[in-house]
């Protein structure tokens, strides 16, 4: 074992527990994790952190880097720089957003070849499920992809238009029968058409156009076709508390369902914040503070499975 780094630190995230150790790098790569007292091996540099925290790099699955198309909004040679600033080292990018988005395997193609010149850290992809690709998910899933995303109302982009609940059902058979997963932006169309949908710059009226409602009939209705299908699926970036006794009680019968949140969505309060700030604005969108007091609960519980950034730039004029 050729050591050349050895990272030593009083607080040691492992498997275990937390612990003082030694830990061994060679070539970049974890050799081993050692006592805390153990001898650093000829030629190798120590790097004694004292008791700052050293902890397994973070996955985040939920990044939309939108290269190649949409560059100038972010791009793999920032995207995954800023991860590795932060301690993550693998990331999944999400299939919209990029021109040509990640919908054919020849547009899978495209976009590994602008990542592999770029990348700092790992980097996987979801595909995405639209209503006219359901013959190019099961290439897809075998070039690689780690699932397959979808819209239940629109994505904000002309080219991924959104799945009904009939082209739903049709990609989710054809997902299950080959074992993948399909991750869901669950908001009912239905229920966004019916809220009120107010000009200007109040949040509190930006807050009301995307009500829970949306996002719990949406969820409600992703668990029956779930269970019907016996289908794998995830519901992402979820801020309404609402749905989690659905999602817990769907669990608790088989339904083959998980669940994401956010940092926004357990840090961040519609109490505080200020009307015309567009930098709080994200849909689902940030919610009030006794429904962040639930999502933290659910967490707890172990309902949310995980945490992940739902990372989206853009110019500054967008």
């Amino acid at each position: 074992m050729d050591v050349n780094l050895v990272l030593r630190s009083t607080r040691v995230i492992t498997p275990e527990g937390t612990r003082p150790a030694s830990i061994a790098v060679s070539g970049g790569t974890i050799a081993a994790v050692l006592p805390y007292e153990a001898e650093v091996p000829a030629g190798a540099r120590l790097e004694d952190v004292g008791d700052d925290v050293v902890l397994p790099g973070l996955v985040d699955t939920h990044v939309h880097v939108n290269d190649p198309g949409r560059t100038e909004w972010e791009g793999f040679w920032t995207a995954t720089r800023a991860a590795a600033a932060g301690g993550i080292t693998t990331l999944l990018d999400m299939p919209l957003n990029s021109l040509p988005p990640t919908t054919t395997v020849e547009n899978l193609r495209i976009k590994q070849e602008v990542a592999r010149a770029k990348a700092h850290i790992d980097v996987g992809f979801w595909g995405g499920a639209l209503p006219d690709n359901v013959k190019d998910l099961r290439p897809l899933h075998d070039a690689g992809v780690f699932g397959f995303k979808c819209f239940l109302s629109p994505s904000g982009v002309e080219e991924f238009p959104e799945l009904d609940q009939e082209q739903l059902a049709t990609s989710l058979a054809e997902i299950s029968g080959f074992g993948g997963l399909m991750i869901v932006h669950a908001e009912d169309p239905h229920h966004l058409a019916a809220a009120p949908q107010r000009s200007g710059g109040a949040y509190a009226d930006f807050l009301a156009s995307r009500p829970r409602d949306a996002e719990n009939t949406a969820i409600e209705n992703l668990i029956n076709q779930a269970r019907r299908l016996d289908a794998r699926v995830h519901v992402l970036h979820l801020s309404s508390s609402d749905a989690l006794a659905a999602l817990a009680a769907a669990r608790a019968e088989g339904v083959k369902v998980t669940v994401e949140s956010c940092p926004h969505f357990l840090t961040l309060t519609a109490e505080e914040i200020p009307d015309g700030a567009t930098e709080f604005k994200c849909c689902p969108p940030i919610r009030e503070a006794a429904n962040q007091d639930a999502l933290w609960q659910g967490l707890a519980d172990g309902v949310i499975d995980c945490i992940v950034s739902d990372h989206s730039p853009s110019t500054a004029d967008l």
